[in-house]
């Protein structure tokens, strides 16, 4: 926002949030709202197509990114009951049009909207996580733009979530429970709940709120952090009646760069490393 008190209450309410559980609500972010309404949209054309239509992009094994449906998932003994759609995006300047490449090279000329919709949709996330890169700087007591140049030019994935309803939701799970490997994922929900954080031995539903990202730390930051902040359990659940959506950012850093923490983190008596260096 420009004003100081408003920034070091927000990385106060936010470092809070990082030593507990991970997970916070952002609100005020200036993203177009009408570009998130879109995102959600196209979303919506993406999935509906005939499964032939999507398997055009269907993720080869071992890869991140492409087409998934339900029967590929991971992470727990139930069912996963999902389709999702993963592409990369870079905010290096000579990758300023990697999303519009990725749908035009893989779904055909047909979709260079869709390419257009989503690669300014990661453009604002990018910008927005640099924006949170500050806040998570002060709340640590480094400098201010430690992380957001480290993330400057990040490497992400941008991921859409589809969950259709289930007859019998109790023997599945959208997504099971695991934590993030990435540094940080920023998710906008639709107006179907389902997203559940596990805090003091319990799960806690997180509810749908148009007007507001979600944050969580991933384990790559919570290495960036020497362990300070946390990196927190969650899941997704899915219902009878109706189909959930989301779009998830997930921030990675740009591939050459070493994950260690600022020195500042770092003392021999009272915070020794914990995590070896490496790189994403």
């Amino acid at each position: 926002s420009g004003d100081p008190a408003a920034a070091m209450e927000a990385s106060r309410l936010v470092g809070k949030a990082c030593r507990k559980h991970g997970f916070f609500l952002v609100v005020n972010h200036g993203v177009d709202a009408k570009l998130i309404s879109e995102a959600h949209r196209y979303m919506d054309d993406f999935f509906e197509l005939p499964l032939c239509e999507k398997q055009r992009s269907r993720r080869k094994l071992g890869e991140h990114c492409g087409y998934a449906s339900s029967f590929t998932g991971r992470f727990s003994s139930k069912l996963p009951w999902k389709e999702t759609l993963s592409f990369r995006y870079s905010a290096e300047k000579n990758s300023s049009n990697i999303v519009e490449d990725y749908f035009r090279n893989t779904m055909g000329q047909d979709f260079c909207q869709f390419g257009r919709v989503y690669q300014d949709y990661c453009n604002a996330m990018s910008t927005l996580s640099l924006g949170i890169m500050e806040l998570l700087g002060m709340s640590l007591g480094v400098n201010q733009a430690h992380f957001r140049d480290f993330f400057e030019e990040n490497d992400s994935i941008m991921r859409l979530n589809y969950y259709p309803p289930c007859q019998e939701p109790e023997l599945v799970l959208g997504t099971g429970p695991h934590c993030d490997p990435t540094s940080l994922t920023i998710l906008h929900q639709d107006t179907v709940g389902g997203l559940q954080v596990f805090v003091d031995n319990e799960w806690h539903c997180i509810g749908p709120n148009l007007s507001a990202f979600v944050v969580n730390i991933g384990d790559t930051f919570m290495a960036l952090s020497n362990g300070r902040y946390k990196s927190c359990l969650h899941r997704a659940v899915v219902n009878n009646k109706t189909t959930r959506k989301s779009l998830a950012f997930f921030l990675c850093p740009k591939k050459d760069k070493v994950v260690s923490p600022p020195r500042e983190l770092v003392d021999n008596n009272n915070n020794p490393r914990i995590y070896p260096d490496f790189t994403w």
